[in-house]
C-alpha cells in the first residue's frame, strides 16, 4: 500500500503539473473555452454568467498557474493536508463541467489539455474520476507520506517561485503567440492538404430489422433492412480542417487564397482589435507590395461590413478584405489582429501584434 500510495501521490502531481502548463502555452485558447462554459451556463442557470466573460483571460490564467502550484505543493508535500483539500475543490468543479458536458452535450471539448489532448465529454469525465481515485488513495494513506521536501520558508520560497514562473509563462504566452502550436493552422502546414482527406473514409452501417440491429461494410442490397447510423472507419483519415472559407460580396475567394504568397492580416473582430500597431501594420503591407517578392496583403474579419468600413477607415488600412469565420479566425491566430503569411496555402509565420515583423524576416520565410 506504501507503493501504491506514492505511485498516486506522484501521479496525481505531475498530471496536475502537465494539465497547467499545456493550458499556460495556450491561455486565450483556454479562454475562449472558458467563454463557451460561461455561455452555456447563462443559457441554462441564469444571464449573470455573461458577466464573466470579461473576466476569462485573467481566470485562464489563474486557474491554469493554481493547477501549477497545487501540483508542485503536492510533490512537495508542502502543507499536504491543505493542498490534498484544495485539489478535492478542483476536481470536483472540473467533474462536474465535464459531466455536465457529456450528458447534456454541451461542451464536446473541455480543454483539459488544451489543443495539445483532444478528449471526448464522457472521456474527460472518466479521466476526472480516475484523478479522484488517486487522490482517495493519497488521501487515506497520507500517513506513508510524512516526509517533506520542503518545510517552512524553504516550502514557502518553492511555492513562490513555482507561482511566479507559472504566471509569468501564462502572461507571455498572452501577449504573444503560443509556444508551441497545436492548432492545424500551425507554421508549416499546408491548409489545403488539411481540407482534403488523407485517404479514402471507410464506413460501417449500422442496420436494423425486427429490432435487431446487425453492422455492414458495405451498404445492404436487402430493402427490409432500415439504416440506423453510419460511423466512419478510419475518422483520423478525414480533413483536418473542414471550416475554413473566405468570401466577399463577389463571391469565394478561398481557392485564391491558397495561392502565391500572401500577407493576411487577421481582424477576428473589430470591437476588441488593438489599435496601437496599425502604423506598423500599414508599413509593413506598403513595403510588402513593393517587394521582389510578389507579396500580396490583404484584410480577413470576421466583423460586419458597416463595423469593418468604419475600422479601416479609423486606422487607415488601405487593402483588401474578404470575410471568414469569427471561430475559424481565432483557430488560426491568437491575436486581435494578427499576421499570417502564406505560400501557396503554406503557412510559413505567424505574427502577433506585439511582434510586427520588418519586410525582409518576411522575405526570408518566403
Amino acid at each position: 500500500m506504501k507503493q501504491i500510495t506514492r505511485i498516486c501521490w506522484l501521479l496525481l502531481g505531475v498530471i496536475f503539473i502537465f494539465s497547467g502548463l499545456v493550458k499556460l502555452n495556450d491561455p486565450v485558447g483556454t479562454a475562449l473555452k472558458l467563454e463557451e462554459y460561461f455561455e452555456v451556463f447563462a443559457e441554462d442557470f441564469g444571464s449573470f454568467f455573461l458577466v464573466f466573460k470579461g473576466f476569462s483571460r485573467t481566470m485562464s490564467i489563474v486557474l491554469s498557474s493554481l493547477e501549477v502550484v497545487l501540483g508542485v505543493a503536492l510533490l512537495l508535500r508542502w502543507m499536504l493536508r491543505k493542498t490534498l483539500w484544495v485539489l478535492l475543490v478542483l476536481l470536483v468543479f472540473f467533474g462536474f463541467l465535464t459531466f455536465y458536458s457529456a450528458a447534456f452535450n454541451k461542451v464536446t471539448d473541455c480543454g483539459c489539455f488544451g489543443d495539445f489532448i483532444k478528449l471526448t465529454p464522457w472521456t474527460s469525465f472518466f479521466k476526472d474520476l480516475f484523478l479522484l481515485g488517486l487522490w482517495a488513495v493519497v488521501f487515506t494513506n497520507q500517513r506513508y507520506l510524512r516526509r517533506v521536501f520542503a518545510k517552512g520558508q524553504l516550502g514557502v520560497m518553492y511555492i513562490t517561485v513555482a507561482s511566479a514562473v507559472a504566471i509569468g509563462i501564462g502572461v507571455r504566452a498572452l501577449g504573444h503567440l503560443p509556444y508551441f502550436d497545436f492548432l492545424p493552422y500551425k507554421v508549416g502546414n499546408n491548409i489545403g492538404q488539411l481540407m482534403k482527406s488523407s485517404a479514402p473514409l471507410r464506413y460501417k452501417y449500422i442496420m436494423e430489422r425486427n429490432g435487431a440491429s446487425q453492422e455492414f461494410t458495405d451498404y445492404p442490397t436487402d430493402s427490409t433492412w432500415k439504416f440506423k447510423q453510419m460511423v466512419a472507419l478510419n475518422p483520423e483519415a478525414g480533413p483536418k480542417i473542414t471550416d475554413f472559407r473566405v468570401w466577399n460580396d463577389e463571391g469565394d475567394f478561398t481557392q485564391e487564397l491558397l495561392q502565391g504568397n500572401r500577407l493576411v492580416l487577421i481582424v477576428q473582430g473589430t470591437e476588441k482589435a488593438d489599435r496601437d500597431r496599425f502604423k506598423l501594420i500599414n508599413t509593413l503591407f506598403a513595403e510588402a507590395q513593393k517587394s521582389r517578392r510578389k507579396i500580396s496583403v490583404l484584410v480577413l474579419t470576421s466583423s460586419s461590413p458597416a463595423a469593418f468600413d468604419a475600422f479601416r477607415h479609423d486606422v487607415n488600412l488601405s487593402a483588401p478584405f474578404y470575410y471568414a469565420d469569427a471561430t475559424v479566425l481565432k483557430s488560426m491566430i491568437r491575436s486581435n489582429p494578427g499576421l499570417m503569411l502564406l505560400q501557396n496555402g503554406t503557412v510559413k509565420g505567424k505574427y502577433h501584434y506585439h511582434d510586427i515583423p520588418a519586410i525582409g524576416d518576411i522575405e526570408k520565410k518566403l
